[in-house]
């Protein structure tokens, strides 16, 4: 080989290197921006997955969420409960979260929590076997009070007025979107075209406490509609064969009228045994609150020519129940309606100190209105 031909061959090697080492120099290059720009976008995503995962689940969603915390349970189990029932975004940072903070102490229990408590509002909680988060609002409502009655109620403390309350509650749109989220509850008997209020009876008598500042009419229908199943349904289970009582809807109008005829938890059984004898003949309930009611007035005392008013609500011009609730009720009213007391009697009346007596026969229940009210 010539000394040219040498010189040649080397040169186009050392060109070859010089090529190859610049391929490499971009390759290395590249895998280094890539490897960087995957290490800044997984610190950043790890940082947000991790501020996200100890923030509340659902800010605002004060719904009450019951969870049961069982005896000898671990931080690890106790985290995964709280990750099912949506009370917390993820069990290993809540883990991480309380080990970091040197939290321990947990009690085992049955705990009301909501979507929208902070991580350090569930671990004093969990520490104390309470709720820790104060509510903003405390609403006591009454039993036996009609849905204009508890528009009112909400209206003295609440961010909403009455009337604003009411539109809410008798449109339809909204009455059927509640219908779809209870459907147990709220069947199609509250559409009658003849019922005043579909919700009328289905908002529970209970003391309510609302977490946010500013509640929506929405949240507080819900918060009480939930009250209502939670308490009513197990009894339509327990109704067995009653006279006239065939749905939830039957229930709740009959737990309503008991709790407008009697002030205690006997009276009120006796007379649902009253109402039962009185189905089971066909004869009119004739109860004086269902009067009121069709009038739509409160009224100290129920005269004669209250009882002619042509109503599906007025028990002395229909026979069988009214065609809906006419308040809401306490859960003996409901117990009673459900387990109504068995006897003979078919007419009852109260005397000037409330004392309730009752009468197997019209001529016997007339004597005792003689002796006690004429």
């Amino acid at each position: 080989m010539s000394n040219s031909d040498f010189k040649n061959q080397y040169k186009k090697r050392l060109k070859n290197r010089i090529e190859e080492a610049s391929k490499v120099r971009k390759i290395v290059s590249i895998i280094l921006t890539v490897l960087i720009l995957a290490l800044l976008i997984g610190g950043v995503s790890g940082y947000l997955y991790v501020k996200s995962a100890l923030e509340p689940v659902e800010p605002g969603n004060d719904k009450q969420i019951n969870v049961d915390i069982p005896l000898g349970s671990s931080t690890s189990s106790i985290a995964s409960i709280l990750e099912k029932n949506d009370i917390i975004k993820n069990d290993l940072i809540f883990r991480f979260y309380t080990k970091f903070k040197n939290e321990s102490g947990f009690q085992a229990g049955n705990y009301q929590f909501t979507s929208s408590m902070t991580l350090n509002e569930i671990i004093e909680t969990l520490k104390s076997g309470k709720l820790v988060k104060e509510p903003v609002y405390k609403v006591t409502v009454p039993e036996g009070r009609n849905l204009e009655q508890i528009a009112e109620v909400y209206a003295e403390d609440l961010p909403f007025t009455k009337e604003e309350f009411m539109e809410k509650v008798n449109n339809e749109s909204y009455v059927k979107e509640k219908m779809s989220e209870y459907p147990q509850l709220l069947t199609e008997d509250i559409l009658n075209e003849e019922i005043r209020h579909p919700l009328e009876g289905y908002l529970f008598a209970a003391t309510y406490d609302v977490y946010v500042e500013d509640p929506t009419i929405d949240q507080v229908v819900k918060k009480m509609l939930d009250k209502t199943q939670a308490v009513v349904l197990p009894y339509v289970n327990q109704m067995g064969n009653l006279e006239g009582l065939e749905n939830v809807h039957d229930l709740v109008t009959m737990a309503s009228l008991l709790e407008n005829e009697a002030r205690t938890e006997k009276s009120r059984k006796m007379i649902s045994g009253v109402f039962q004898n009185r189905l089971g003949k066909d004869m009119k309930l004739q109860t004086d609150p269902t009067v009121l009611y069709a009038h739509g007035e409160h009224k100290d005392r129920v005269l004669y020519e209250d009882l002619e008013i042509e109503s599906p609500y007025n028990t002395y011009y229909i026979t069988g129940l009214p065609v809906g609730p006419i308040s809401n009720f306490n859960e003996n009213s409901l117990q009673a309606a459900a387990k109504p007391e068995e006897h003979e009697f078919f007419y009852f009346l109260a005397d000037s100190s409330g004392e309730i007596h009752y009468a197997s026969s019209l001529e016997e229940h007339n004597q005792l209105k003689d002796k006690y009210i004429n």
